[in-house]
């Protein structure tokens, strides 16, 4: 049995899309040998992995206490949401776990697909 793809039940882009202004004059943008050609949908992208970076390390992090920079207080609780925020967005503009490429290519996909 095939694999379907959820492009091909007539999803139609919206919410994230939108918010990014990403519409379906991006059909007209080429990609260039797999390279992140649109800068709407590649920050798009980019920020999909930043979240999903934050949730992966956030949960790394639930259980690390004690001395130095992870120390027990309630300021060490902010500061280490926003290193973990940090590391999140740094970890994804360089590329990440290649998440970012996928999601750029779903897209360009499902603008591909309105546009026709």
């Amino acid at each position: 049995m095939a694999a379907m793809s959820p492009l091909g039940i007539g999803a139609t882009p919206i919410g994230a899309n939108a918010a990014y202004g990403i519409g379906p004059a991006v059909a007209a943008t080429t990609r260039k040998a797999g390279a992140m050609s649109n800068p709407k949908a590649r920050a798009a992208a980019e920020d999909f992995e930043a979240v999903f970076l934050n949730s992966m390390v956030t949960q790394m992090m639930t259980k690390v206490d004690g001395e130095g920079p992870f120390g027990g207080s309630q300021a060490s609780g902010v500061w280490r949401s926003f290193l973990v925020n940090e590391y999140s967005k740094s970890f994804a503009k360089a590329g990440g776990i290649g998440l970012a490429q996928h999601v750029y290519d779903t897209l360009i996909a499902q603008q591909e697909m309105k546009a026709k």
